[in-house]
C-alpha cells in the first residue's frame, strides 16, 4: 500500500471511532449511522475503487482505466455523496419497518369496530385485551383511554365530566408519544434531499474547472480523450447527488404521506371511542 491507502484507512478509522463514540456516550443512533457510513464509503472510494489495478499509471491515480477508477478521480466528494446516498437507503428502510411495525397487527378497521363492538357490550376489559393483542400505536393509544377509563368508570370522586376529562387526558398523552416516532428521522431523508444535491452540484463544478483549467494550460491542445474523463468525473458527482437526492425525496413524500393518514386515522378512531365513553359515562 502506498501512502495514500494509508491516508484513506486514517480517515476511515477516525469516522468508525466517531460513530463508535457517538454511540456508547451518547446513545446517539443517527450520528453512528451517519459516521459509520461515511466511514464505509471513504474505504470504498479510496481503496476498492482507488485500487491501482483501476489506473494505467498504477499508484499515481491519474489515467483511469475503468469505470471505478473515472469515479475515483472526482474527488473525495464522491466518497461524501456515497455515504449519503446509504445514509438515505439505511433510513428509508428504517422508516419502513417502524411505520409497519406502528401499524400493528391485522388489519386496523376490522380491529377498531371489534374494539367499538366490545366497547358498546359493556366489555371494556376485552376491549383492553384486544388493543394489547394488536400491538400497534393506535391500540396503544386506544387502551390507554381505556385503561384510565376501567379505573374511574365506578369512583364516586369523580363525576361524568370528570371522568371523560380523565381519559381524554390520557389519550392526549399517548398520542403525544406515539406520534413524533412515526415522524422520527424524516428530518434526515430531507436534509439529505438538500445537502446531496448541494454537494453533488459543487463536485461537478470542481470537475468542470479542473477540465477547462487544464485545457487552457495546454493552450488548447489537451486530447479530447482527456477532456472527456475530465467532464464525466464531474458529472458522476452529479449523478451521485442526484441519486441520493432522489430516494431521499421520494421517501420523505412517501413516508409523510403515510404519517399523515396514519394520524388521521387514529383521530378518527379516538375522536369514536370518546364519543361512545362519553355516552356510557352520562346514561
Amino acid at each position: 500500500m502506498d501512502q495514500f491507502s494509508y491516508v484513506v484507512i486514517g480517515v476511515a478509522a477516525v469516522l468508525f471511532a466517531f460513530a463508535g463514540v457517538s454511540y456508547a456516550l451518547f446513545r446517539s443512533f443517527n450520528s453512528f449511522i451517519v459516521f459509520l457510513w461515511l466511514g464505509i464509503s471513504a474505504v470504498i472510494w479510496g481503496l476498492f475503487m482507488g485500487a491501482p489495478g483501476n489506473f494505467k499509471d498504477g499508484f499515481l491515480r491519474h489515467d483511469p482505466l475503468n469505470t471505478l477508477g473515472t469515479i475515483h478521480t472526482g474527488g473525495p466528494l464522491v466518497a461524501a455523496l456515497l455515504g449519503m446516498l446509504f445514509i438515505a437507503i439505511t433510513y428509508v428502510v428504517e422508516r419502513y419497518l417502524v411505520i409497519s411495525k406502528a401499524r400493528g397487527t391485522g388489519d386496523l378497521h376490522a380491529f377498531m369496530k371489534n374494539v367499538q363492538a366490545q366497547i358498546n357490550a359493556n366489555d371494556v376489559k376485552s376491549a383492553i385485551d384486544s388493543c394489547a393483542a394488536q400491538k400497534g400505536s393506535l391500540s396503544n393509544i386506544v387502551r390507554s383511554g381505556l385503561e384510565r377509563y376501567a379505573q374511574v368508570e365506578h369512583d364516586q370522586n369523580f363525576d361524568p365530566e370528570k371522568k371523560i376529562a380523565e381519559v381524554q387526558r390520557t389519550i392526549d398523552e399517548a398520542m403525544n408519544l406515539e406520534t413524533p416516532l412515526l415522524e422520527k428521522n424524516l428530518v434526515i431523508l430531507s436534509t439529505v434531499a438538500s445537502l446531496a444535491t448541494m454537494v453533488g452540484l459543487l463536485g461537478t463544478t470542481i470537475g468542470m474547472i479542473r477540465s477547462f483549467a487544464a485545457l487552457g494550460a495546454s493552450g488548447g491542445a489537451v486530447s479530447a480523450q482527456a477532456l472527456s474523463i475530465g467532464i464525466s468525473e464531474a458529472l458522476y458527482n452529479t449523478a451521485f447527488g442526484l441519486g441520493a437526492a432522489i430516494i431521499s425525496i421520494l421517501a420523505f413524500n412517501f413516508f409523510t404521506t403515510k404519517v399523515d393518514n396514519f394520524v388521521y386515522m387514529i383521530d378518527e378512531a379516538v375522536l369514536t371511542v370518546m364519543e361512545t365513553l362519553t355516552i356510557k359515562t352520562k346514561k
